[in-house]
């Protein structure tokens, strides 16, 4: 066994002898402290290992202490206790660790103090010690209470010492604290431990220089060893022994571009990473031309655009010379089709500057425009087709290679860029000579329909038109509900969909998958009822390092707190708390719901008490198709098997079974349900017959003038606000599911959506998967955000609506409405499925959607840009028809008076919308900015999508 392994499982020894002193990597303890810390060794008798012991022994007299916060009394107690007396008191001080949490007083503080102090004694192997240590951390210890710790820390031998500090170094990222880095570097740097470069511990270190911050002193009681500091940032980072290990792996570390961009203040580049680095490199201290190539690495793996650009600002700091990227043709070459636009924009500058002095040959240049010319960017795109032309007239010779590289803009998705690249070719086809036409002619075939006569001219060939049987509209299959797939079926299933969920980030739980949670959930409480004892033995491994306590969420409630019911199986809770919450005495989530986030939170309390209670042979509520739907026969069924096994149906669960059931029931299913002849089978049957709630009354809501903050009162002056009415249920519901149906207003109250709620989003839709406008009223707040607040993965709800059930009105057409001028693409993708599922499926309102569109551009709330840009990736997936009948409403608004800017961009897909899908009938304020003078793009555009539409 190695001596960490022998550390990590025996009790450590004391380190006050001349010999063990002598032998410490980093030096022997002060003489004052050396007796007083030599009392810690454990002597003294056993108490029984069940208890701390009866009142008056030194387990109780350390349990005592701890409760009142006397850290010094703590250290005095501790030698008086053997480790088996120790361990004995584990358990009460893990107690008072969870009473603890969600404390912040004063006396709270103080209590903690001493339980880690407590814990660190008690925890005798190094590895439990390391982890007793991370939690108190974690929970809210103070840096000044850091010396503390070193002080127990000095007590031990240095082969427990390095084993607790390289524990402490190796957490994951969610397992460190705020403000625990420079506990843990000293802990390292005192016992002479390796550099740890996991990525968890770069960030930490990164971040730790990043501020200048005053650091606890722990100096001055045992080893004289100094953290790194200084007033700048390099400063700090020439004072650290560390640097030449860790800069470099800054380069290979994930999500840490946020830390190399601050501070955020640029008025002192030695205060900022890349000014810091480049001045080091400058100095010698790093190695210049490493971090050049580094830097060129990371950027070529990609991440998200904050982190490339601030690699970039590094990369430019670092100031390659033209040799230098001479050198790296190669590498910026293969930064030019797939990187962010920003670094692709770097690379392009740095291979046009060396075009200009020579240094690129012609092979090269054809190889970027065939790396640019394809990407989406039009401002890249267009700097492209300069420097080609720039190239041809320098070099007359270049001609041919110009053209036929310039060619691949001719099938370039934006129309005004299919033109610049004609013009080139134009200016340069006389020099290439006739050898390039068979391959332009080719290229010609990509050409949007208003420049193909002028190509043909060019390239002499004569133009095709569309096919008479072209087909004028290809729209998604309507999709078909997928069934639920049946319950997990042995509690090793069910342990694995937990894990699964609890996998997941928190702030991907709005992508967590609805149907896995709902058999996940459903599991639990199946297998409780057959062999509880079995479930919780294989659920024990998954939540083994998990812990539950009431601080509360910051966020919805979301799929993870599924930890809840599963610890209700391994009684983790007291059963006295699950009770209280199920009658609402006690907060379990924490109060900042979602209106649906109260129902789920709602639905794991009361499955959680049924566990402890008497768990029922599974849940009612389980959907039976994917969207959330539940077929009404099942329903009866279950409540069949409910009376069989005489259990008692849970009231949320069962509300939510009711709202979920699709209507409406095959005949014979209500007198199914009416004999089985209790109370919940007759309220079924009356559901039944009456066919549900009613679909709300969804209408225009008065604009606010006050109630509000100013930036709320500016917000809503450029939306459309909606509310909604009652939506009356045929019997009474559980309380949050009650809320659902109550009236909606357009701010947030009354159960509306804040537009930074976006913790469930997946599983909204499901709630109510047959009222899709109530759910979609409820969100106008954060659809909106999509849009005027640039909210990301705010449209990922549209989808799913877009698949349910019930009316498609106007808040579910509006909530499309911002989707496609969102800021994300991702966002405008889910919009645009949810244009097409709707058209597919007939619910479409092309003249609805196309009106609100217009509205919203009139009051800034949408940008044409992005607008023109999701429509145009609609209508090149086939649909030119469904788009056409929305551009057909949103044209007249937008050409009214003084055309908005970007309407150029919406008439051109206009115009191939209304040419693909033979449409006629012409617009009259078309026509009126057709007959303007002038060569506008504007008005070429209007000219020809007036003449696709024919005369007034």
């Amino acid at each position: 066994m190695s001596t960490t392994d022998a550390a990590a499982q025996t009790a450590p020894a004391p380190a006050s002898s001349p010999a063990s002193r002598s032998e410490h990597p980093a030096g022997g303890l002060r003489s004052r402290m050396a007796g007083a810390l030599a009392r810690m060794v454990p002597r003294g008798t056993a108490t029984a290992p069940e208890d701390a012991g009866p009142v008056g022994t030194p387990g109780m007299r350390l349990v005592a202490a701890v409760r009142e916060g006397r850290a010094d009394e703590v250290l005095d107690v501790l030698p008086e206790l053997d480790p088996a007396a120790r361990r004995a008191c584990l358990p009460r001080l893990k107690e008072i660790r969870k009473e603890l949490r969600g404390e912040w007083s004063d006396d709270a503080r103080r209590q903690r103090v001493a339980l880690l102090l407590a814990g660190m004694g008690c925890n005798t192997g190094a590895v439990a010690a390391a982890q007793w240590i991370g939690s108190a951390v974690r929970d809210g210890l103070a840096e000044s209470d850091f010396t503390a710790i070193v002080r127990v820390f000095a007590a031990y031998d240095p082969a427990w010492q390095q084993t607790v500090a390289q524990r402490l170094a190796g957490r994951r990222e969610s397992a460190w604290g705020w403000g625990e880095y420079p506990l843990v570097e000293y802990l390292l740097r005192i016992t002479g431990s390796p550099v740890p470069t996991s990525d968890p511990w770069v960030a930490r270190w990164a971040q730790d220089r990043t501020w200048k911050r005053l650091r606890p002193d722990l100096t001055g009681e045992t080893w004289q060893i100094a953290l790194p500091s200084g007033a700048t940032l390099l400063e700090r980072l020439r004072a650290d022994s560390w640097l030449p290990v860790l800069a470099p792996r800054l380069f290979e570390t994930a999500d840490i571009g946020s830390v190399l961009d601050s501070p955020w203040r640029r008025d002192h580049a030695d205060d900022t990473w890349p000014g810091a680095l480049a001045r080091l490199a400058e100095e010698g201290v790093l190695d210049r031309v490493d971090l050049v190539d580094r830097c060129l690495a990371r950027l070529l793996r990609g991440g998200r655009p904050g982190e490339m650009r601030s690699f970039l600002n590094v990369l430019e700091a670092l100031a390659p010379t033209p040799e230098e990227q001479a050198d790296r043709v190669p590498t910026y070459l293969r930064l030019l089709p797939d990187a962010h636009s920003t670094v692709a924009g770097h690379a392009q500058q740095v291979l046009v500057a060396l075009d200009d002095a020579g240094r690129i040959d012609a092979e090269q240049l054809a190889e970027a425009s065939r790396a640019v010319l394809f990407r989406s960017e039009k401002k890249l795109v267009r700097a492209q087709l300069s420097w080609l032309d720039r190239a041809a007239r320098r070099d007359p010779g270049q001609a041919a290679a110009v053209v036929l590289a310039a060619a691949d803009a001719l099938g370039h998705e934006d129309t005004a860029i299919q033109e610049r690249a004609l013009n080139l070719i134009a200016r340069h086809i006389r020099g290439a000579g006739e050898g390039v036409l068979p391959e332009l002619r080719a290229a010609a075939e990509g050409l949007d329909h208003r420049h193909q006569a002028r190509a043909a001219e060019l390239f002499g060939f004569t133009p095709v038109g569309p096919p008479a049987d072209e087909p004028g509209e290809l729209l998604p299959p309507v999709p078909v509900p997928q069934p639920l797939a049946p319950p997990l079926a042995t509690p090793e299933e069910v342990a694995e969909e937990v894990a699964a969920i609890l996998a997941t980030r928190a702030d991907l739980a709005a992508r967590a998958d609805m149907p896995a949670f709902e058999r996940a959930l459903d599991g639990l409480v199946r297998h409780a009822h057959r062999d509880r004892p079995a479930l919780a033995a294989a659920l024990e491994p998954v939540v083994v390092d998990r812990d539950w306590h009431d601080r509360g969420h910051w966020w919805s409630c979301n799929p993870s707190d599924i930890v809840f019911v599963a610890m209700a199986v391994l009684d983790r809770i007291p059963v006295s708390h699950i009770r209280h919450a199920h009658l609402g005495r006690a907060s379990v989530f924490g109060a900042r719901h979602t209106a649906f986030g109260a129902v789920m939170a709602a639905r794991l309390i009361e499955a959680a008490w049924q566990i402890v209670d008497t768990p029922p042979p599974g849940l009612l509520a389980t959907p039976t198709v994917a969207t959330g739907a539940l077929d009404p026969a099942s329903l009866v069924g279950r409540l069949r098997a409910y009376e069989d096994a005489g259990a008692t149906p849970g009231e949320v669960d069962f509300s939510q079974a009711l709202l979920r059931l699709t209507p409406p029931a095959r005949p014979g299913t209500a007198d199914a349900a009416e004999a089985l002849g209790s109370a919940h089978g007759r309220r079924l049957a009356h559901w039944l017959r009456s066919g549900g709630p009613a679909h709300p009354r969804v209408t225009r809501a008065p604009r606010p003038e006050s109630g509000q903050s100013a930036w709320e009162l500016r917000l809503s002056a450029r939306r459309i606000l909606l509310e909604a009415s009652e939506a009356a249920a045929p019997g009474p519901l559980a309380p949050p599911l009650a809320a659902l149906l109550r009236p909606t207003g357009p701010l947030g109250g009354q159960g509306g959506i804040d537009q930074w709620s976006q913790d469930t989003t997946a599983h909204w839709s499901a709630v109510l998967p047959h009222h899709r406008e109530i759910v979609a009223v409820r969100c106008q707040r954060r659809f909106a955000a999509a849009a005027d607040q640039d909210e990301r993965g705010a449209a990922g709800l549209l989808p799913r609506l877009a698949e349910a059930d019930g009316t498609a009105g106007e808040a579910l057409h509006l909530g499309v409405a911002y989707g496609l001028g969102a800021r994300f693409p991702e966002d405008r993708a889910a919009a645009i499925d949810a244009l097409l599922v709707l058209a597919a499926r007939g619910d479409l309102d092309g003249a609805l959607l196309g009106g609100q569109l217009a509205e919203l551009v009139s009051l800034g709330a949408v940008k044409t840009n992005r607008l023109s840009a999701a429509l145009g990736d609609a209508a090149r997936t086939g649909a030119q028809g469904t788009v056409w009948s929305v551009l057909a409403a949103l044209l007249p608004g937008l050409l009214t008076g003084e055309p908005v800017r970007g309407a150029a961009d919406l008439l051109a897909v206009a115009g191939d919308c209304a040419r693909r899908s033979r449409a006629r009938g012409a617009l009259s304020q078309v026509s009126a900015v057709a007959a303007r003078g002038g060569s506008s793009r504007l008005v070429k555009e209007a000219r020809l999508l007036r003449d696709v539409l024919g005369a007034d």
